[in-house]
């Protein structure tokens, strides 16, 4: 197991939330697929280069695009966060560097000017 791929705990929440429905040829083991996802998402890298030991990264890429049509997301992370019972400090974080020529802006500039400049 990868350093951050689902604990036990975290897949006994999530596997009985996923869609099982067996078509076609053998299904990739869904925990693996979804440690693929995680770790695309976690990386930001390209799909095509998730790592062999998570399953074909198209399988990957389909059922992350299924789940997300089908509403599985939203469900995953319901389940989740009530079994941390809201101890998830964080889902989502985005780091911006700044370029640096704005880090000499001017200094006291009126906020709402930006807000109006979001809207519009």
């Amino acid at each position: 197991m990868a350093r951050f791929d689902l604990t036990d705990f975290e897949w006994s929440v999530i596997a009985p939330l996923l869609p099982n429905k067996m078509r076609g040829v053998r299904r990739v083991d869904d925990r693996r697929v979804l440690n693929g996802i995680f770790w695309r998402l976690r990386t930001g890298a390209p799909w095509a280069d998730i790592p062999e030991r998570y399953g074909p990264s198209k399988t990957c890429y389909n059922r992350f695009v299924r789940w997300r049509e089908a509403g599985v997301w939203d469900r995953l992370l319901s389940a989740v966060s009530q079994a941390y019972e809201g101890d998830i400090q964080m889902i989502d974080s985005s780091s911006i560097r700044v370029h640096q020529h704005a880090a000499n802006g001017k200094k006291g500039g009126d906020p709402v000017a930006w807000v109006a400049l979001a809207v519009a």
